[in-house]
């Protein structure tokens, strides 16, 4: 009786699979009454998506008033309704009025047991980090804490917007918006700040001195705190000058330590800085959407002050400062290192390994970071170098484009982490089309015309090279005027109004694909290379009986020849004009890891299938044997929406990319990809399907060998009807060049088929399409096509039509595609055969297999385990 103690408490195992499952609140009583009349804040947590709202109250009795504004907005907003309600046993709660109004609107009602907080933990413990952050912002701009709910809700607006440990470093917006939330707008809370405000008359001031105190509510703006009447003056064009606080005594004296806050940093100035201390300096700024209970937050559209020194007299800083800050308390988390495991988020950017510094959420903080700032100077070295632009002053009525600073971890194809990239970009949407942009299409290479190099390089044993180029898109001349504000960061104090004249092209420029390839296209030109006719991003050399093939997908380059002389020739060639990086041999290109062996190259996606199935959540998911059910179809109308279709298109996104080197899965993909304008519960339940089949065969890879045959072989087929809603027939085929699959289809036919030999027919004539570009661009390849291409079709009508010159009620309006084979078969280019149904490799693009058929096809098309090796596999 004397020795009874409180019991431990087990791990909770309650789980939630969609916002608003459960929401848990709490009420917190502040010690000080605030300058707004407020003694309390109701907190409402969700507990899916970490998304946090909180409402500061006069009154207790406010609390069940501001719940029904609470789930009302919930309704609203979101379509979506409360389900759980998890709170404390107090009366605020704990009363008649709470006990209705949730009864009445189907709203489970949970408490925790009297005196037991623990089990209203996440509101409990949301409750301290939000007053532990509270405090620090009062604290650190010297704030009389009854101006507590401000900064209450500044700290609420940081934590939904900042990415969470519990939300695979994911922000609660992202995961309850589905948009990245932007931090441009950002300022240090309680500093000095000067709106616009109207004036009496001309000669009136027109701002005055106040108080930054974060952003309101219901406003695209900023508040802003007049000292001299108390007053709080929203508006969106103020200056602030983020050294001052007016709260502080004026006997404090800052911190003797530079931080990197303005635009007007430059690199002319910046040792200095480092140097002698601080120095102040003042921003303009406009804001983005931001409130205190942010609706779906949208990307930036204000315009930075411009800022860049001049491309051809400014120094570059050193990397390393000359002095740091001293006695500086440095932990594991502030140091940005964590324990090495595998990471990721919703964006699909894997952190597999130790990274020495976290994506920053704006250059202000990349200046911060040595490696960051490395990152940054080199890029502003290769402009400099580059003499992408030059300074002028800024003409009236020019359309002067905005640029940014954007950061990116680069990996290697293990997944560990190979450097920290800095780019400068420009904002493309603000150009004008026929002013400063024009002409913007640009060609990248066709996966079937990599895969046909490859197996020819293979068959050859010529060797395969990876290279990259560095910075691209600056090498490209621009024929439009377009001029750019300077660079945050960088500007030239000498030249602060001036802007920059471009001069060549910058990443974000709507022509700059175009201008680079056009730069490249005509320097390959002059080394003896001409475009291939039939893909434009293949160039040939021939000379003397040497050959080559380059491959061109907008800066990553394959490149092979026939000998390691000329290929170590053209490199350094190559290399003359840009500035190339030699990535040895070609072992990851384009997402793709490239592993040759004697006698076999393999081409496989197995980290960014982990990386898609860790996106979906579903790492521990029961994997499937084959990627589709064979008992139904997928309908539009089938079951609800989904509650997240972006993740849906997201998803069904990335496994299309995945189709690569996984033909096994085309047909899956197309038939979810049809509902990507309104997924259906169903529809997704087909992706998880897939999902499952990729994590059971993450170790399966298209493989190649090497061939002593340019001779082509493909195979038609054709599911007539088969769309449940528009009964439109599904025709796929598959091509092979040798042994060795280098094209593959799985499409929906675009009209409504009358009969099954019409539906056929249509895929027929689709296969022989890809057969007479595959057999002009092998022409180009130096590798003609001596023989008639076969083609497979397991339909003896359309056969029969493929070959005889008749026609009937029931063909002529499918006139044209007859014609076309018809021209083909009778000009020795293509003979159409027939195979049996059990032989048609082709039915794995068209519909659903049983496991055993599904797995023999599968092997066919040489899909086959990189671990496993049976007879005749690589």
């Amino acid at each position: 009786m004397g020795k009874h103690n409180k019991l431990s408490f087990s791990p909770s195992h309650s789980y939630t699979h969609a916002p608003f499952d459960i929401v848990h609140s709490d009420l917190w009583t502040s010690p000080i009454l605030s300058s707004t009349g407020h003694r309390y804040y109701i907190l409402f947590l969700d507990d899916f998506t970490n998304f946090l709202w909180i409402y500061p109250l006069s009154h207790k009795s406010d609390a069940f008033s501001t719940f029904v504004h609470f789930n009302t907005f919930v309704q609203n907003q979101f379509g979506l309704s409360i389900k759980t309600l998890q709170c404390d046993n107090g009366r605020e709660y704990n009363n008649s009025l709470f006990h209705t109004y949730c009864s009445n609107n189907g709203i489970s009602f949970r408490f925790s047991c009297p005196y037991t907080s623990p089990q209203n933990g996440k509101a409990e413990r949301k409750i301290r980090s939000i007053n532990n952050i509270t405090r620090t912002l009062l604290l650190h701009a010297s704030i009389p804490p009854n101006f507590w709910p401000h900064a209450v809700l500044q700290a609420t607006y940081l934590h939904n917007i900042l990415p969470s440990k519990s939300l695979s470093f994911a922000s609660p917006t992202l995961a309850l918006y589905h948009k990245q939330p932007s931090y441009s707008h950002l300022r240090i809370f309680g500093c000095l700040c000067y709106p616009h405000i109207p004036t009496p008359h001309k000669l009136a001031a027109r701002t005055i001195p106040c108080v930054f105190l974060g952003f309101p509510s219901q406003h695209k703006g900023y508040k802003c705190l007049d000292l001299t009447t108390g007053r709080i003056i929203i508006s969106r064009h103020v200056v602030f000058d983020e050294s001052i606080f007016p709260f502080q005594q004026p006997s404090s004296q800052p911190t003797q330590s530079y931080d990197f806050l303005h635009d007007s940093i430059s690199p002319l100035i910046l040792s200095q800085i480092l140097s002698y201390g601080p120095t102040p300096s003042t921003s303009n700024s406009t804001p983005d959407t931001h409130t205190a209970m942010p609706s779906p937050l949208s990307h930036p559209h204000n315009t930075p002050t411009p800022t860049i020194a001049h491309a051809s007299n400014i120094p570059v800083p050193p990397i390393n400062p000359t002095k740091q800050p001293t006695h500086k308390m440095t932990t594991r988390s502030k140091a940005g290192i964590f324990r090495p495991k595998p990471v990721y988020n919703l964006n699909s950017q894997n952190v597999n390994s130790l990274i020495s510094s976290p994506l920053p959420i704006s250059h202000v903080d990349a200046l911060r970071d040595p490696n960051w700032k490395s990152a940054m100077i080199s890029e502003f070295t290769a402009l400099i170098n580059n003499k992408t632009w030059e300074l002028v002053p800024r003409p009236s009525n020019a359309n002067i484009i905005r640029c940014m600073w954007l950061f990116k971890h680069k990996y290697r194809s293990d997944g560990s982490l190979e450097r920290h990239k800095a780019r400068l970009v420009v904002n493309g949407k603000s150009q004008r089309p026929g002013i400063d942009c024009d002409d913007t299409f640009s060609p990248v290479v066709k996966p079937a015309t990599i895969r046909t190099v490859l197996s020819i390089a293979l068959s050859h044993n010529w060797p395969l090279h990876q290279l990259d180029v560095n910075n691209a898109f600056l090498h490209g001349f621009l024929d439009e005027t377009v001029y750019m504000h300077q660079p945050p960061g960088f500007k030239d104090p000498s030249r602060p109004s001036d802007v920059c004249l471009l001069k060549k092209s910058l990443y974000g420029l709507k022509q700059a694909p175009r201008a680079w390839y056009h730069r490249f296209a005509s320097h390959a030109t002059k080394l003896g290379f001409h475009h291939s006719k039939v893909d434009h991003s293949l160039f040939i050399y021939n000379h003397n009986g040497a050959t080559a093939y380059l491959l061109l997908y907008v800066d990553d380059i394959v490149l092979t020849a026939s000998s390691p002389t000329l290929l170590r020739t053209l490199i350094s060639q190559l290399g003359a004009e840009f500035s190339i990086k030699d990535l040895g041999h070609l072992t990851f290109f384009l997402g793709i890891a490239v592993t040759r062996r004697p006698g076999c190259l393999t081409l496989s996606q197995q980290k960014y299938a982990t990386e898609i199935i860790h996106r979906a959540g579903m790492a521990s998911c029961k994997p499937s044997c084959t990627p589709v059910d064979t008992s139904s179809k997928l309908s539009s109308d089938d079951g609800p929406p989904v509650t997240d279709p972006t993740l849906y298109r997201s998803l069904a996104g990335a496994l299309q990319y995945l189709t690569f080197t996984r033909p096994d899965i085309s047909y899956a993909v197309q038939q979810v990809c049809l509902h990507m304008h309104d997924p259906r519960v169903p529809h997704f339940d087909a992706l998880k399907r897939i999902l499952r089949y990729v994590k059971g065969t993450l170790d399966y890879a298209l493989h190649l060998r090497p061939t002593t045959t340019a001779d082509l072989v493909a195979y038609s087929d054709a599911d007539w009807g088969g769309c449940p809603d528009t009964r439109r027939s599904t025709s796929g085929f598959c091509v092979f060049m040798g042994d060795n699959l280098i094209s593959w289809s799985s499409k929906r036919q675009p009209t409504i088929s009358r009969s099954s030999a019409e539906a056929e027919y249509r895929g027929v004539a689709h296969v022989v399409a890809e057969l007479c570009w595959l057999r002009n661009l092998l022409l180009e390849l130096r590798h003609p096509v001596s023989k008639a291409s076969l083609v497979y079709c397991d339909n003896v009508s359309a056969i029969y039509m493929s070959q005889n010159p008749v026609q009937h009620q029931r063909t002529k309006h499918i006139e044209m595609d007859i014609h076309f084979v018809r021209e083909r078969v009778a000009l020795g280019h293509v003979r159409v055969l027939h195979v049996p149904s059990r032989f048609q490799y082709a039915d794995i693009f068209t519909k659903g297999l049983p496991r055993v058929l599904f797995e023999e096809f599968r092997s066919s098309l040489n899909i086959h385990s990189t671990h496993v090796q049976t007879a005749g596999e690589c």
